[in-house]
């Protein structure tokens, strides 16, 4: 059965997990390689705070963070899936897993390539179909969003926020300056403009406009002067999609299931043409 192939999916952020729910839901065996502090701002719907939390919830689906590999095996019994601290992919190569997929969305290549497996997936820019990986998925919002990209790149980082509620870039928050970050609010409150929701080295960090705290960083990360730290959207009865993962991670989930399916039933589809789904 082609369901009983390995995959590893590193990086288990809000996107990664809209493709590790749909590939686990449909049977696969996945494994999440995260890092060992998680910088995620979505972190309700974030597979990859497991490893700070122990485990969590997504939707009826729980991640459990395992230690060692050993417990992969158990984990998958207990139809869980594993996330494991290991962001260089130190357990790749004796893994030897069917599936790579790279969700962390960096917007560059930190060191996924197509030697790490037989099929090989990457979500977003800074990677080259058919050369770095066998299939690129478009990340960028728009018509081409989900597309599967079997010769050259996705679109370059626009660096600006997608729209809600007609807010972009107003509806993200930088951090200020560099520190250690104390949260005031939690993920899901309601927040007005100018309303204190964390404080950084002293500094107040305020809101940027009123709406739903849909996204916040960590309590305790010491994070960078720029860093992007929360998200707000505007749109005051949208609550409870803080909790559940987006239209965007669900479009891209369902890409990434369909490269996989593709590749597993047809390898000669890695030199072919691109697919517009």
């Amino acid at each position: 059965m082609i369901t009983d192939h390995l995959i590893l999916v590193r990086g288990g952020g809000d996107i990664a997990s809209g493709a590790i729910q749909k590939l686990h839901r449909c049977g696969f065996k996945v494994l999440v390689l995260e890092s060992e502090k998680p910088t995620s701002i979505r972190k309700k719907v974030c597979f990859g705070e497991a490893i700070t939390e122990g485990e969590v919830t997504i939707e009826g689906v729980v991640a459990r963070r395992i230690d060692t590999v050993p417990e992969m095996g158990a984990a998958f019994d207990n139809g869980v899936i594993p996330v494991l601290a290991d962001p260089s992919g130190e357990v790749i190569g004796a893994l030897q897993p069917t599936v790579v997929i790279d969700g962390i969305l960096a917007k560059k290549n930190l060191g996924t390539h197509k030697s790490m497996a037989p099929i090989t997936v990457a979500l977003g820019p800074g990677f080259i179909a058919g050369t770095d990986v066998d299939v690129v998925v478009e990340t960028n919002r728009g018509h081409r969003l989900g597309s599967l990209i079997w010769e050259g790149e996705a679109a370059p980082n626009t660096g600006t926020p997608g729209m809600i509620g007609g807010y972009g870039t107003e509806r993200v928050i930088y951090s200020p300056v560099s520190g250690v970050i104390k949260n005031q609010k939690q993920i899901g409150e309601l927040v007005e403009k100018g309303e204190v929701i964390a404080e950084i080295a002293g500094q107040a960090v305020t809101a940027t406009i009123s709406g739903v705290l849909r996204g916040l960083i960590g309590e305790g990360h010491n994070v960078h002067k720029g860093l992007k730290i929360a998200d707000i959207d505007p749109r005051l009865t949208e609550q409870q999609n803080c909790f559940t993962i987006s239209d965007k991670a669900r479009c891209i989930g369902g890409a990434v299931l369909e490269a996989v399916i593709m590749l597993l039933h047809q390898p000669a589809i890695k030199s072919g043409g691109e697919n517009d789904g």
